[in-house]
């Protein structure tokens, strides 16, 4: 199933993704952004949860589901440069700047926010297409909700 799904993100010239396959490989970048400090911690996964429950108005058993198979997907994708990139090709501008939301929220679900989580998300928002300017506001309405 996900290689299938990961087939058609890096082909040469990826076709837009049904909704719950963009869901999955979104929630897949959710996961790699939150192992990448090395500590996948329960914070991190509860918010992974919270941002699929009101993004795709799943319930939280749902959510948790398509979390685990984020988790299993992220394990099998291709290094997050190619990964992103093959996201941005197959997801409207739109839908990446929401996920440049989702994915500050879950960097700042620990409560801290240390250089490198800004660094990466400024390089994951370069690759997805997202400005600095909608990204910051991608960051102001994630600490919002804080």
């Amino acid at each position: 199933m996900f290689q299938d799904l990961l087939r058609r993100l890096t082909a040469p010239d990826p076709q837009p993704l049904p909704e719950p396959d963009a869901r999955l490989a979104l929630a897949a970048l959710m996961v790699r952004v939150a192992r990448s400090d090395g500590d996948y911690a329960a914070a991190e996964r509860s918010r992974i949860d919270e941002v699929l429950s009101r993004r795709y108005g799943l319930d939280a058993a749902q959510a948790r589901e398509v979390r685990s198979e984020a988790e299993e997907m992220e394990a099998e994708a291709p290094d997050t440069v190619r990964f992103t990139r093959a996201i941005k090709d197959a997801v409207v501008l739109e839908e990446r700047i929401a996920v440049i939301e989702a994915l500050w929220s879950v960097v700042l679900a620990d409560g801290a926010r240390d250089a490198e989580e800004d660094s990466l998300l400024r390089l994951l928002a370069n690759l997805l297409g997202v400005g600095d300017r909608d990204s910051n506001l991608a960051r102001i309405r994630a600490e919002s909700r804080e």
